[in-house]
């Protein structure tokens, strides 16, 4: 039986700012703000402490708004050897490492981006970004990027005869009680 291996294919899907993460970012926002609503009407008329509770949750707003507006914006690529990324400010684009999946939900998945000058960046891949290229970019972030030398069939099938001679598996020895 010939072994064959398939790569994941080539794939170019936009990043940037998450709906889904303004969703979260939203609801977690007005939940605090009805706690510090509740809070303010709970405590006495002439307690202070609701006032800063209010000024600490418009600056936790302006915060999470400014971050998600400033989220990087552009292009993660696969070109069935190397990552990409290219965006306004990496016009040419830039090498990334491979990308590591953090958080999968579907519909969304958090990748770490590191490009080889030691950024990283943290961005939501949506699937209502670019539904038709989803799963393909599902396959490329989830596929075993294997070095070039194994690209050959016949070389791959080499390799793994090779080590699954030298892996010992649990069923090779007798059992105990048979002895």
């Amino acid at each position: 039986m010939k072994l064959t291996l398939h790569s994941a294919p080539s794939v170019s899907y936009p990043l940037g700012r998450s709906r889904f993460l303004g969703g979260l970012l939203l609801v977690g926002w007005l939940l605090a703000a009805g706690v510090t609503l509740w809070w303010w009407r709970a405590s006495a008329l002439a307690d202070w402490r609701p006032l800063l509770g209010c000024a600490a949750l418009l600056l936790a707003g302006w915060v999470m708004a400014t971050g998600w507006r400033r989220a990087p914006v552009g292009r993660l690529q696969w070109d069935g050897q190397r990552w990409r990324w290219e965006s306004v400010v990496y016009r040419s684009g830039t090498a990334l490492e491979p990308p590591a999946v953090v958080l999968d939900i579907q519909f969304a998945i958090l990748l770490r981006l590191n490009n080889q000058a030691g950024a990283v960046w943290w961005l939501w891949a949506e699937r209502s970004a670019l539904p038709i290229r989803w799963l393909d970019l599902r396959r490329a972030v989830y596929a075993k990027h294997r070095p070039t030398n194994l690209q050959d069939s016949e070389t791959a099938e080499r390799a793994l005869g090779e080590l699954a001679a030298t892996v010992e598996h649990r069923h090779s020895k007798p059992a105990r009680h048979l002895r």
